[in-house]
């Protein structure tokens, strides 16, 4: 099966911000994880994730001082 090109990682606004969530585009960097998950990043580099099914994990810090270890994740066409 192959790997797909993008997926969509929804990031929770802070808790009591009364914001909508952000929603980021990655596509494969081509490198895997330790345990050999796909690692996506955005166009910049900068947010890094290992994905698997549909849950993201990031692999760099998230912006703001809230913590996610799983976000959502949904491959795009």
């Amino acid at each position: 099966m192959d790997r797909p090109q993008r997926y969509a990682v929804t990031l929770p606004a802070p808790p009591g911000r009364h914001r909508p969530p952000e929603v980021v585009v990655v596509h494969p960097t081509g490198t895997y994880t330790a345990a050999g998950a796909p690692v996506y990043a955005d166009e910049a580099g900068a947010f890094r994730v290992a994905i698997e099914g549909e849950a993201a994990r990031p692999l760099t810090a998230l912006p703001g001082p809230v913590r996610h270890p799983c976000l959502h994740a949904v491959r795009l066409p």
